[in-house]
């Protein structure tokens, strides 16, 4: 018997902690897919293994509320403009996914593509964006180089004077690029993959992974009972380590707390996303009127979701030298979410050493901006047995070859 995505969240606040015929049945009702993480690539996974592949006895389990970690956390940007071709590859997927999510999904997720500006501030920035302008074009994807001027253009609330501590020499910008809404991500999949017969269960953390006398994972334990599959998928941001060690597999990952934060409303006023690595900043306009500003990881591992106030304070100070008209502004709230990040600043997608069980992770920075693409590729991987083509490169025993894909400064802003 299914359970729909709202009734399941009236449990969490206060119902049983199962239904009857589950808590009085021995064993518990086995999935054929059991997804760790209610988080955008979590249940995206789970949306494309119902609509895609006919996989619906699945369920997405989490530890806390639906979209409530990384995916209610980030700063909503969209851009597909990498340097290495595979990594421009997985996420052009996304942003062609991005481009019609709102119909597929028949849920406003409030896709805006109003363009990506990453800003040069010295010779070296400019040879390595012209560098990533031509790759991109080369890969197909757009991407374009603008000068000062075209850029204040672009961009009217820029500050493009010379007595700047850091003046803009020009930027590279990709049109398609642009933001959605975090949540309203979550919630839109969340309620089409519910709708084809998903199981969702907030709540429910998986404190371990059985696995079978020949090593092959057979389902996992929660602090509502056991749960029996077939298969298991851990896509939980921050906390893959901690998860695939029950399993008894060692991740090449670190976590980090990585800083946001929001201004007061205002009226329109910001009319892209501008990011500068020199400067170590990136802001855009929220539709709520809140300037979303990006700033950067603290320089220790952490699982903190608060992080270093300095690090906001610096990103502060970037912010006021190029747009001095938002200095009168006052902050509304900041915050920060968990990172995991590989050697080679690439995410890992795939199948892992213990049969049955698959891992997604390593995102880094471009975790929100992978979403559909990621759970697109990632669910044809589960369902296979094998990895998708797009996803391939990403495997997990590069990092036992040698195989790396740099995307080190993918993030125009130096995490």
């Amino acid at each position: 018997m299914k359970f729909s995505l709202f009734s399941l969240a009236r449990q969490a606040v206060g119902g049983a902690a199962w239904p009857p015929q589950w808590r009085d049945a021995e064993p518990k009702p086995a999935y054929d897919v059991v997804i760790v993480g209610a988080g955008g690539h979590g249940l995206a996974t789970a949306y494309y293994l119902a609509k895609e592949h006919g996989i619906r006895n699945i369920a997405v389990l989490d530890k806390g509320w639906l979209g409530g970690g990384n995916t209610g956390r980030n700063t909503t940007i969209i851009r597909s403009n990498y340097l290495r071709d595979e990594s421009a590859a997985i996420y052009e997927h996304a942003l062609k996914l991005w481009e019609t999510l709102s119909q597929d999904l028949n849920y406003n997720v409030m896709y805006s593509p109003r363009g990506v500006m990453m800003l040069a501030h010295n010779e070296h920035d400019i040879r390595v964006f012209k560098r990533h302008v031509h790759a991109n074009r080369l890969q197909g994807i757009d991407n374009e180089w603008l000068t000062a001027e075209q850029a204040k253009a672009f961009c009217p609330p820029l500050y493009i004077g010379s007595d700047a501590r850091y003046p803009i020499l020009g930027a590279a910008l990709q049109r398609r690029g642009g933001v959605a809404r975090h949540d309203a991500v979550a919630w839109g999949y969340a309620r089409a993959a519910s709708a084809m017969g998903v199981d969702i269960v907030q709540n429910c953390e998986v404190t371990g992974i059985s696995r079978s006398p020949e090593g092959a994972a057979t389902g996992v334990e929660t602090t509502r009972g056991a749960i029996h599959a077939g298969k298991i998928a851990v896509v939980a941001a921050g906390h893959t380590s901690v998860l695939m060690g029950m399993a008894g597999v060692r991740m090449p990952l670190e976590s980090f707390p990585l800083q946001a934060l929001v201004s007061e409303p205002v009226k329109p006023v910001m009319p892209c996303v501008v990011m500068s690595n020199t400067v170590h900043a990136y802001i855009s306009q929220s539709d709520k009127g809140e300037l979303v500003i990006g700033a950067g990881t603290d320089a220790y591992t952490s699982y903190s979701q608060a992080g270093g106030l300095h690090i906001a304070a610096h990103t502060l100070e970037a912010i006021c030298e190029l747009f001095p008209s938002f200095r009168r502004l006052r902050m509304l709230r900041n915050w920060g979410g968990i990172v995991d990040v590989t050697p080679d600043r690439s995410p890992i997608i795939g199948l892992t050493p213990v049969p049955g069980l698959f891992v997604n992770c390593g995102w880094g920075t471009g975790g929100f901006k992978a979403t559909p693409g990621s759970g697109h590729v990632f669910a044809a991987t589960i369902a296979r047995g094998e990895p998708h083509p797009i996803a391939a490169p990403f495997r997990l025993d590069r990092f036992r070859t040698g195989q790396l894909i740099d995307e080190a400064a993918a993030a125009a802003v130096s995490h």
